[in-house]
């Protein structure tokens, strides 16, 4: 749903249906005295379980109408209108509603399906809390009661967010190598030059790639500086002033196999504004010809290997000598090794490595495959990435990779997606303490004959807290 006017709130109000999920859900609203828009008393015996498919929100439910159980399906809206303007009125999969759930009750019941009204029942710290989330414009809605709780995501919840996004990362690959005709092993190289761009330079790497099919490198393989001119000349790196004998001959390289293959450069141009001189592109590019020179077929290599101190030892490469003294290909520099770091190798690790095993291993059926992804991140160092500061409650960094990869999940698809009362957290921070359900007993649905219970409630039904029954 979209933002809603409603009456007595003032101005614009966020109201969505995922607020009236979570509050039927967990029950989180005044049950006493609770009655329907015709003024026949309601029990709810259970809410029922959410349907993420097709069909009404609730499955299951059974209340109590009057002296009637009945045990069905269960709708919700923001008003009770919203049920014609979403066509359910002509929709079988709504033929045996038992209760219409509402936040305001605007229009006449259709079939005679009983309607609650919810506004005015639910604890209005709960409701302003919510809104306040709904209105902030942080990427993380819920940040100041975070950090003033000190509440931290649960492990297992983390877990969740790791499959979720394993998952999602798998499903991403997949419909790449779907659109490259199935072929792996190029889109694989595809996401490695991404990755060596790292975030500023990673379309343009990209691109580069495409441009450069895995049979061209793999010609000229043996000889290091022809692969260097071919990835620094994509990247438009070579037009500059030859001052270094080297710098002349991948020029002279690059224009033979250009005019030889018929290559045109990359549009997107490479950048080097606010960037560390050992993430420089040029540095980069050399590293990753270096390692496309080692190492033959290095896709599925990387697919089979157990041992992830072999990963790292195979992807720890050192550009050649020449940039020992450079960083850019015009301007001479102090010695240094080019060597890639281990954050660079754990951040190739986790972008483009796991990523394309645990699809390899879920197109297998193989859980060991998909457990052992997990487990090399949780050995891979955390990434530093300042969107995930906030859930770590003080502490200077994660514990993991796997944490830091499970964070960002939180971060992109929970807090920026305000799926606040989806996520663990959001969840913990609105509960409301000392909330008690009641137990359901026997009801028949809503297409059988009705069971008379009379007018006595029920014995078991137990006292709503204080939140619930005053606080409103």
């Amino acid at each position: 749903m979209g933002w809603q006017r409603l009456p007595g709130r003032g101005n614009l109000h966020p109201m969505h249906e995922s607020f009236l999920h979570f509050i039927w859900q967990r029950q989180y609203f005044n049950r006493s005295a609770l009655q329907t828009s015709d003024l026949e008393s309601i029990e709810v015996l259970s809410p029922g379980v959410l349907n993420r498919n097709q069909g009404p929100d609730f499955l299951d439910a059974r209340i109590r109408i009057g002296a009637t159980c009945w045990c069905g399906p269960v709708e919700l809206h923001i008003r009770s209108s919203d049920w014609q303007r979403h066509g359910h009125h002509g929709d079988p999969h709504y033929g045996n509603v038992i209760l219409h759930v509402v936040w305001e009750h605007d229009a006449d019941s259709p079939r005679g399906i009983p309607v609650l009204e919810l506004s005015g029942r639910i604890p209005r710290v709960m409701e302003d809390t919510y809104l306040g989330w709904m209105r902030n414009l942080s990427r993380i809605p819920c940040e100041r009661e975070l950090v003033r709780q000190g509440l931290r995501p649960s492990a297992g919840w983390l877990r969740k967010l790791l499959t979720e996004r394993l998952e999602r990362r798998a499903d991403e690959i997949e419909a790449r190598i779907a659109g490259a005709s199935g072929d792996r092993e190029t889109v694989f190289w595809w996401q490695l030059a991404r990755c060596f761009g790292h975030r500023v330079n990673a379309d343009a790497f990209e691109e580069m790639a495409r441009s450069l099919p895995l049979s061209l490198i793999g010609r000229h393989r043996s000889a290091v500086q022809q692969i260097e001119a071919l990835l620094l000349g994509q990247c438009g790196l070579l037009e500059v002033k030859p001052l270094d004998p080297y710098v002349a001959l991948l020029q002279r390289e690059y224009r033979f196999l250009k005019h030889k293959c018929g290559l045109h450069p990359v549009r997107t141009p490479v950048k080097y504004l606010r960037m560390r001189p050992h993430n420089f592109p040029t540095v980069r590019l050399a590293q990753l010809a270096m390692l496309l020179h080692r190492q033959d077929r290095i896709f599925p290599m990387m697919m089979d290997l157990t041992d992830l101190h072999e990963v790292f030892r195979i992807l720890t490469v050192t550009a050649n000598d020449f940039w020992h003294y450079h960083y850019r290909l015009e301007r001479p520099s102090a010695f240094l090794e080019k060597t890639l770091g281990r954050e660079m190798v754990g951040n190739i690790l986790i972008n483009a490595v796991l990523p394309f095993r645990y699809l390899q291993a879920r197109q297998r059926a193989d859980a060991e495959g998909r457990d052992r992804v997990m487990e090399w991140l949780s050995q891979l160092e955390p990434e530093a990435n300042v969107a995930v500061r906030v859930f770590l409650d003080g502490r200077q960094r994660a514990a993991s990779a796997a944490e830091t990869q499970a964070l960002l999940e939180q971060e992109r698809e929970y807090c920026a997606r305000r799926r606040c009362l989806e996520c663990d957290v959001g969840q913990r921070l609105m509960s409301a303490p000392g909330t008690s359900g009641l137990q359901p007993e026997p009801c028949q649905s809503r297409n059988s004959s009705a069971l008379d219970l009379g007018r006595n409630r029920s014995s078991h039904l137990k006292p709503v807290s204080s939140l619930l029954s005053d606080g409103i």
